[in-house]
């Protein structure tokens, strides 16, 4: 059995319009969230071996904020990547990790979630997931493989997802900043 944790970068900012959607960084919504969410990962039972992410300015600020202190590889084609591309990555380089983390971008990382857990183990949380998966959201799934090169749709089990806002309601929809 693997364990894959899914994080999506934190609240952007969109200050600067003249910056490139990848250049784009945290606001300071973004960077509460971010760390609120790093304390909760570092708490959570699984013992993160690595991080693969995408190099985006708001991923690399998102995993800075976090105060998450594990290796991370940069993936280019983590970037914008949609759940088949994802799938890919985590075969190509999940190495010898027992826990991954993921760290990425919508709608990928939704379609990825989505994609990873069969009809009959939808559930709940599965339902939670189908209608949103924000910013600084972070899902952690059971997959029944012993080897990252078998990672494939329907292969897992949502045991986990929380938002930032379920942590601590400042951080909810309606709020700005």
């Amino acid at each position: 059995m693997k364990i894959l944790g899914l994080m999506r970068h934190a609240k952007s900012d969109w200050d600067d319009l003249s910056l490139r959607d990848f250049d784009r960084g945290l606001n300071d919504r973004g960077r509460r969230g971010a760390a609120l969410m790093g304390a909760h990962i570092a708490a959570h039972p699984a013992a993160w071996d690595h991080v693969l992410a995408s190099p985006a300015a708001r991923v690399r600020a998102t995993l800075d904020a976090s105060g998450l202190a594990l290796p991370v590889t940069f993936l280019d084609d983590a970037y914008m990547a949609d759940s088949t591309t994802l799938l890919s990555l985590l075969r190509d380089h999940g190495g010898e990790a027992e826990a991954l983390l993921l760290a990425a971008h919508n709608p990928g990382l939704q379609e990825l979630a989505l994609d990873l857990v069969p009809p009959e183990a939808e559930d709940d949380l599965f339902e939670e997931v189908m209608v949103k998966f924000p910013t600084a959201a972070f899902a952690v799934f059971a997959l029944d493989i012993d080897d990252w090169a078998h990672c494939t749709p329907g292969c897992g089990r949502l045991t986990h997802f929380v938002r930032p806002r379920d942590l601590d309601p400042e951080l909810g929809p309606d709020r700005r900043g």
